[in-house]
């Protein structure tokens, strides 16, 4: 009997002992962590990071927010979350994993406007605010798109492709991805304005993966079989990033005017291949678009629903203006071309 109460008193001593410890380890102090400052994080989900107008943008996005970042103290970094290749179902999964891994805002030019319009709407509801450009998703609950009118930029461009035809003859139309809202509203822009000039027959509308080879390719081809074409209205300048068209197209037969100017395009220009491009300023579709990110997300300002660009017209006249724009712009540019007046 006498050891059994020793034993509970041993027992009793001890666990009074651990409870006064807990509790001295409870009322320590919590040690405070190192203040860090708030960051912003931009998804950007451009259409393929193979194609150079979304490299040059992301430019103009990383440009803006070291720049922003300096300006207002605060972090801000640009996720680039774009796909390896073009297709709206994967850019709706990379929202979707955006929004998980918490940014601030998502920037995307759309694929398929029917394929991410659900996930931009979740991203939304989630909190996340999207801006569009390039390529919007009208109907979706995005607060702001940056881009040029598209239906009206066709029409441009086949205004000046009638002009360098003197109106008459057979043209085709170079149309990219049929899925993407923007071109699809381009070549309804072409079409209509192509209806204003009696001379001028639309052979055909050509699709095409969304690459320079390929596109190259796809005019190769077409040509070869409607050799009557004369005239490429290109709402894309894709093809124009390989040299191959300076020796399968003849100038002398066959004119191109494109939507695009960047360094690649501009030996087109200076050849007489692509007497015009009209060029995006697609640096600044990252550079502005940032900037409106900020403004919504961090200053909690409002922004226009719709911020519109507008075209540049490159000719040989102005050839050398635009390339030092380019160069200014972190674009590594032909001296033959900066040194132009």
């Amino acid at each position: 009997m006498k050891k059994r109460v020793t034993t509970a008193l041993i027992v009793m001593v001890v666990a009074g002992w651990l409870s006064g410890c807990r509790g001295e380890q409870q009322s320590a102090p919590a040690a405070t962590p190192a203040p860090r400052p708030a960051g912003l994080r931009i998804a950007m989900i451009a259409k393929s990071e193979t194609n150079p107008i979304f490299l040059s943008a992301r430019k103009g996005a990383e440009a803006a927010a070291k720049e922003l970042a300096q300006k207002h103290g605060v972090p801000i970094e640009i996720v680039w979350m774009t796909p390896a290749d073009e297709d709206g179902q994967v850019q709706a999964q990379k929202i979707a994993q955006a929004v998980k891994e918490g940014v601030s805002a998502i920037l995307i030019s759309c694929s398929d406007a029917a394929k991410v319009t659900g996930a931009i709407d979740e991203a939304v509801a989630r909190g996340v605010p999207v801006m569009t450009f390039d390529s919007d998703a009208a109907g979706s609950k995005r607060f702001a798109f940056y881009g040029v009118n598209d239906e009206k930029t066709g029409e441009m461009l086949m205004r000046e492709l009638a002009a360098q035809m003197r109106k008459k003859g057979s043209v085709a139309i170079l149309a990219g991805n049929q899925n993407a809202p923007n071109l699809r509203k381009r070549v309804d822009g072409v079409k209509k304005e192509a209806a204003k000039n009696p001379g001028i027959k639309i052979v055909d509308t050509f699709y095409h993966i969304e690459k320079a080879r390929e596109a190259a390719t796809e005019v190769v081809r077409a040509q070869k079989a409607n050799p009557q074409i004369q005239g490429w209205a290109m709402i894309g300048g894709w093809p124009l990033f390989t040299p191959r068209l300076l020796t399968e197209l003849d100038p002398a037969k066959v004119k191109i005017v494109a939507v695009d100017a960047l360094p690649a395009e501009l030996v087109y220009v200076d050849k007489g291949l692509a007497p015009v491009l009209l060029a995006q300023p697609t640096y600044m579709w990252g550079y502005v678009s940032v900037q409106r990110i900020i403004d919504k997300v961090h200053l909690k300002q409002d922004v226009p629903e719709i911020i519109p660009m507008d075209v540049v017209r490159v000719t040989k006249d102005n050839l050398g203006t635009w390339a030092r724009q380019l160069k200014d712009w972190g674009f590594t540019v032909p001296d033959t071309y900066v040194k132009m007046p």
